[in-house]
């Protein structure tokens, strides 16, 4: 089984993040404070402050807003706006599934 607290809220997998165990140890561990924050001068990842600090969901797919403002604006600067628009449906995608199957089972999919 693999680790739930890899499973950030966004619908990404930290497993396949080029950062993780690097610069990152997973969004679970470090309570959505990944490296990047620092770079941008904010404390917590604004998505992952949005749905579990403030809303105390356990991922987007749960929230009855998705995808928000914040889901549709939070962009890797080093994405093109192609990639972007492919990341946002891909996640979305994950989150639906992950609704539907639960994180576990929904990551057992993804090994």
């Amino acid at each position: 089984m693999k680790d739930e607290k890899l499973a950030p809220p966004c619908g990404l997998l930290c497993i396949s993040c080029q950062f993780l165990g690097k610069n990152c140890q997973g969004c679970g561990y470090v309570e959505g404070k990944p490296f990047w924050t620092e770079e941008y001068h904010i404390a917590v990842c604004p998505i992952y402050d949005c749905c579990v600090n403030q809303k105390h969901l356990e991922h987007c797919g749960l929230c009855d807003e998705l995808p928000c403002e914040i889901f549709l604006e939070l962009k890797d600067p080093n994405m093109s706006d192609e990639e972007f628009q492919h990341s946002l449906k891909e996640r979305q995608d994950n989150l639906k599934k992950r609704k539907e199957l639960g994180t576990r089972d929904w990551l057992l999919e993804k090994e």
